[in-house]
């Protein structure tokens, strides 16, 4: 007997992941060269020479410390850097005690629904949304609830958001620079979603927390803004990673941070750390905790998501796809050209070589994915095939 739960998981793949795979299969059946895999969010450019440096210099400078553990919440040293690194950027207080670190952003995410959920709580999502939301959530034994998309614009339908919060609401996520449109939040929606949620946790005599997550907050593109949200809303908990700002997702790196404004701060902390016991991660990777602490300014060279943003963005309207106008990250979230937005895609991947993740995996039927970070050449030479697409309808 296993857990049923557990065997949907594991047995159910997700659609970004099995298209991933299907793109390494095709490429050695028609050569790499004539597949234009767009399915999986991997940084295309390398880490800056500085992380590689940084760990040699430790690797041979510290080889007897660097391969133990390391304190639960991370390396005290560590913590301090990235809360130093906030306080230069944002303004701000933060302490190395207000940081836990974690393996990635998907840890920070699962330390905090643990942390926070209560029997019968639940977190709201706004779709378009990345689909492990729900898994966590629904892991830590809480209940999902999904904002439809404003297709418009990708910003929030705050009708719908309104008639959603109840008594039972514990947390709200937002995702910014997002996953899957690219699109960032103006400030004016964070003011008005900060706003709501500050009258409907007084009315509910309870805090709503907003939970952050930030894997794409380094990568925007010139004229749009991130607003730093805790100076929006008071309980706001951040769940960062440096798998895109450094190029670092296989390294596993992130934290949660639980600034000392957010209500009942020490004990949400506290509430974290045992998640992170619960959940069986013991610390984040030693090594990585130095290197990505003692890079924590840098990025690598982002230019090239907005170079290929705006080439993309600029030839599929061209062709007469609709595309709402990313901010960062480095994904588009175009309309599909039929209703049915597997059918495109199985249309894309069969005739056309083109590997893009349906919009209904991410709660917005009638959209696909295409993340494109990619080599700038094969953005080029995949044009002829959106195009070729566009025309068999």
């Amino acid at each position: 007997m296993v857990s049923e739960r557990m065997l949907g998981l594991g047995t159910a793949r997700s659609v970004i992941r099995e298209l991933f795979e299907y793109g390494k299969q095709r490429a050695a059946q028609v050569g790499a060269e004539n597949v234009f895999d767009f399915s999986l969010g991997n940084p295309s450019v390398p880490a800056p020479d500085a992380v590689n440096q940084e760990a040699i210099r430790i690797l041979r400078e510290q080889p007897e410390l660097i391969h133990c553990y390391t304190s639960a919440q991370g390396d005290a040293a560590a913590r301090q850097r990235f809360a130093d690194s906030l306080n230069r950027r944002f303004g701000g207080d933060y302490t190395a005690d207000q940081f836990y670190i974690t393996v990635g952003a998907a840890a920070s995410l699962c330390c905090v629904f643990g942390a926070l959920t209560c029997p019968g709580d639940e977190f709201i999502v706004f779709a378009p949304y990345f689909p492990e939301y729900k898994v966590f959530i629904e892991g830590a034994g809480a209940k999902m609830v999904l904002i439809p998309p404003e297709i418009e614009g990708f910003q929030i339908d705050f009708d719908a958001f309104e008639r959603a919060v109840t008594p039972h609401t514990k947390g709200v996520v937002v995702n910014t620079p997002n996953n899957p449109s690219g699109v960032v939040y103006s400030r004016q929606t964070l003011e008005s979603l900060a706003a709501i949620l500050t009258e409907k946790s007084r009315a509910y005599d309870h805090p709503i927390y907003l939970i952050s997550d930030e894997p794409y907050r380094e990568i925007v593109f010139q004229g749009f803004e991130v607003p730093w949200i805790p100076h929006l809303y008071r309980d706001t908990i951040v769940c960062y990673s440096f798998s895109k700002s450094l190029s670092l997702p296989g390294e596993r790196l992130g934290y949660v941070l639980v600034p000392g404004q957010v209500t009942d701060a020490g004990r949400v902390y506290a509430a974290v750390a045992g998640a992170g016991r619960s959940l069986g991660y013991v610390n984040a990777p030693s090594l990585f905790q130095q290197v990505t602490s003692l890079c924590c300014d840098m990025t690598s060279d982002l230019a090239v998501y907005e170079r290929n943003c705006q080439l993309l963005t600029d030839a599929l309207r061209e062709m007469g796809y609709h595309v709402v106008q990313p901010g960062g990250a480095f994904y588009l979230f175009p309309r599909s050209l039929e209703p049915d937005d597997m059918a495109f895609s199985e249309r894309a991947k069969r005739d056309f070589d083109l590997l893009l993740v349906p919009g209904s995996g991410f709660g917005a039927p009638g959209h696909v994915r295409i993340a494109y970070c990619v080599q700038t050449e094969m953005l080029e030479r995949a044009l002829p095939r959106f195009r070729a697409l566009a025309q068999s309808y």
